[in-house]
């Protein structure tokens, strides 16, 4: 797939045989930034291994094991039997890496859809697209889950398979909340930015706490089970009532039984709307129970082993890099992203960006390496930073074309890098493994129909099947 994305690419010289490397030290399990543009896409599959990740880091693969806490009740009681019955309907065949590709198709092609019925993020548009939203969104959510599910019941369960799974999940992150961005009509106004880009916050803070507590947490409220079907809930709502029902405000919603229904205290609500206080509530979900509870989890993690706590917020500096970066640029006065409506080309930008800054940390942490604490695809996002802000710095306003050109230049950089980078490191897992990315093995699938086989025969008795003895 990734070969099929960039065929006309021309491979550059290979490289020289470098020296061999010295001991692990302060140095991440992925390829270095810096010697990234020098690989050709001739590289022998063996070679693209060492450059990527030794074979001390690999090692770690072979004792993989996932571990996660999931402690929602939804989740628990009521979504994991529709999982449970779902996954037995995936084909044997079907990898697990697979269905988590076809949920992030369900988001991918909503993103086109609104591309074409609503580009500008307001709408109204048709009532069958915000049902499409709610129904991708809850599709990806299903894959999501079945994902694992379909790894175990194949056989095929490996330390890849949280890498991808996971990985998805961070590009993902800036374009599924695009999407309900666009059906509560917030359009590109501070709102509408902040929710499309807000959801990185909590994936990375639950991803650093995974690198350190080597567990998924997930509360009994969170964001991949409750959050979510918040999101859905809005959109189905959006396709019933319109987008503007989210400006309406609550006491009119709520009619002659607002009294009632808020026990008296409905006066407090005044002329507030359900968008007026949407920021609120995801701040105070985010900074008053989530990030607390990462940060606690973590402390607890490193006291346990007798490490030092101090260090571990050093390695908040990529996240807050990338997220003061973000509103400097986005949120300048002379930006032109906001008021152009390029507010979908910058979270895809963006979904690369952050995707590559998570993953690094998730293949640190099935690796045992040192946290990453940077990646090359942040130094485009502080300069266009710098850019938006020249008039603060006394120079002159970068041109509206110049800064689409700056985006475009800059998406493509961030694909060929991610892309290239991400094909390596399969690569690299898949031939250390002996494991395939996309495909289950047609020896692993005959195996797979033959214990199916035996399970479903009736059992032996005293020698007897069926009271017939066996032939």
């Amino acid at each position: 797939l990734l070969l099929a994305l960039f065929p006309s690419l021309p491979p550059p010289s290979p490289p020289p045989i470098p020296p061999p490397p010295p001991p692990p030290s302060f140095q991440t399990c992925v390829v270095s930034d810096a010697t990234l543009p020098k690989m050709g896409a001739a590289t022998s599959e063996r070679t693209a291994a060492a450059e990527c990740i030794s074979d001390d880091a690999l090692i770690h693969l072979k004792s993989y094991k996932y571990s996660a806490v999931d402690k929602s009740p939804i989740s628990n009681y009521i979504l994991r039997p529709y999982w449970n019955a779902a996954v037995e309907l995936l084909p044997l065949w079907l990898a697990p890496n697979m269905v988590t590709l076809l949920g992030f198709f369900f988001i991918l092609g909503n993103i086109g859809l609104l591309v074409v019925y609503m580009p500008d993020l307001v709408g109204p548009g048709p009532s069958w697209l915000y049902f499409s939203f709610a129904f991708g969104l809850f599709m990806y959510q299903t894959m999501d889950n079945l994902d694992g599910k379909q790894a175990r019941r194949t056989g095929t369960s490996s330390g890849l398979g949280e890498l991808f799974d996971h990985g998805i999940d961070s590009l993902n992150c800036t374009l599924a909340s695009l999407l309900e961005t666009a059906a509560m009509g917030l359009g590109t106004s501070k709102s509408g930015v902040f929710t499309a880009l807000v959801p990185c916050l909590p994936m990375f803070f639950s991803t650093w706490e995974t690198y350190h507590t080597h567990t998924l947490y997930l509360g009994r409220i969170n964001g991949p089970t409750e959050g979510i079907l918040i999101a859905c809930s809005f959109m189905v709502v959006s396709g019933i009532y319109g987008p503007g029902i989210w400006t309406e405000p609550i006491i009119n919603i709520l009619g002659d039984k607002a009294e009632q229904h808020l026990f008296g205290f409905h006066y407090l609500l005044g002329d507030y709307s359900i968008r007026d206080i949407w920021i609120a509530m995801i701040v105070f979900s985010l900074f008053a129970t989530h990030i607390p509870f990462c940060v606690l989890h973590v402390i607890q993690a490193r006291r346990a082993r007798g490490e030092p706590v101090a260090p571990v917020f050093l390695e908040w500096t990529p996240m807050t890099v990338y997220t003061l970066a973000i509103g400097a640029w986005v949120y300048s006065p002379y930006s032109a992203i906001r008021s152009d409506n390029h507010l979908v080309l910058f979270c895809f930008i963006m979904a690369f960006v952050f995707g590559r800054l998570t993953t690094k940390m998730i293949l640190a942490h099935l690796t045992k390496q040192p946290f990453p604490y940077w990646t090359v695809m942040l130094v485009p996002l502080v300069g266009g930073a710098v850019f938006a802000n020249l008039p603060h710095l006394g120079f002159p306003a970068v041109s509206a074309q110049n800064e689409l050109y700056y985006l475009y230049a800059y998406l493509v950089f961030s694909a060929v890098v991610y892309f290239r980078w991400a094909y390596l490191v399969i690569t690299s897992i898949c031939n250390f493994l002996g494991i395939n990315a996309l495909t289950i093995p047609k020896e692993k699938q005959l195996a797979n129909k033959q214990a199916i086989a035996a399970a479903k025969a009736p059992p032996l008795t005293n020698g007897l099947l069926n009271g017939m003895k066996k032939d």
